[in-house]
């Protein structure tokens, strides 16, 4: 009997749904991993195996194989590891097939069972949303991913209460979206003593979504006016919010599942690398510019910038 059971894998910032398949069958007892894993998926087996082994839940000496599928889609994080453990608890009936079927799953398991919080929650129900499907995820992540009202979240501290919910034991209250974070920091223009025609081209580029460079010497006041350029944009719409912190929810920059209505102001240093600024290198995180999207990205020093010029 082969049972199933859904996650995401992160493309850039699109989580892409991916179905975990679990077969136990006769033959030489082992444990494999394939799919195109990463070594943090591949070492999840390690980690599912003594999660559940506190949970006095010993394996079969059979040959155990969990399939990632599209195999052909790199697979890379521990957010494998829930959703790998639903699947085998499924294929080994203590679960039932049908409800682990319509889950998407993401969590990193900790050795005695715990879920460990992750990134890309939100954008991850989005993905299950589109599918028809609940999300699972660490309780911690799911006032970040019940943002998508579109879809149920179900958010659990542990192994141990996933399979409560799941055999009718105890079962999960959906989750409760973050409180939408302030403006709080965000600099007045107001503050700007003087330098009226500068203010009035801040405006200007402000209203017509314009780039602007300021050219002048030190101590004239260039950072301080570009500090202040978001307090004078309109907040982020609804649409934008969401679109923003599903960009930061995969940089792991969330607090609290808080979606914040503020634009976005980055400000990388001249010593950043090109990866840092533009994204990419290893586990393909989202670079400086994406994380400035419906914001601002200033550029101080900007000849400075390795490889921009």
């Amino acid at each position: 009997m082969v049972a199933q059971a859904y996650t995401v894998a992160f493309e850039g910032v699109e989580a892409r749904l991916v179905e975990v398949q679990c077969a136990v069958t006769p033959g030489m007892p082992g444990f494999a991993i394939v799919g195109l894993p990463d070594k943090a998926v591949s070492e999840a087996r390690e980690r599912v195996r003594a999660a559940l082994s506190a949970m006095a839940i010993a394996l079969p000496s059979k040959r155990i194989t969990v399939n990632l599928s599209p195999a052909d889609l790199p697979k890379e994080g521990s957010h494998f590891d829930l959703p790998i453990a639903l699947a085998l608890l499924a294929a080994l009936d203590i679960l039932p097939h049908d409800e682990v079927s319509q889950t998407v799953a993401l969590g990193e398991l900790s050795l005695e069972g715990r879920l460990v919080p992750v990134i890309g929650a939100l954008p991850a129900a989005m993905a299950a949303a589109e599918d028809d499907r609940t999300l699972l995820c660490p309780a911690a992540c799911g006032a970040e991913a019940a943002w998508v009202t579109a879809t149920t979240v179900l958010g659990a501290r542990s192994l141990g209460e996933a399979i409560r919910h799941y055999t009718g034991q105890a079962p999960l209250t959906p989750a409760q979206a973050g409180v939408v974070q302030g403006e709080a920091g965000v600099r007045d223009l107001r503050d700007v003593r003087g330098q009226e025609r500068a203010k009035r081209a801040l405006e200007v580029a402000a209203a017509g979504h314009h780039h602007l460079m300021m050219v002048g010497p030190p101590g004239s006041g260039k950072s301080m006016l570009a500090s202040r350029i978001p307090g004078i944009l309109p907040p982020l719409a609804a649409s934008e919010a969401l679109e923003t912190s599903m960009i930061h929810s995969l940089a792991g920059l969330l607090t609290a599942g808080g979606i914040s209505r503020a634009r976005p102001f980055r400000e990388p240093h001249h010593t950043a690398s090109r990866a840092a600024i533009v994204g990419g290198g290893r586990g393909a995180q989202p670079g400086e510019i994406s994380l400035a999207h419906n914001g601002v990205l200033f550029l101080d020093e900007l000849p400075e910038f390795d490889g921009l010029m």
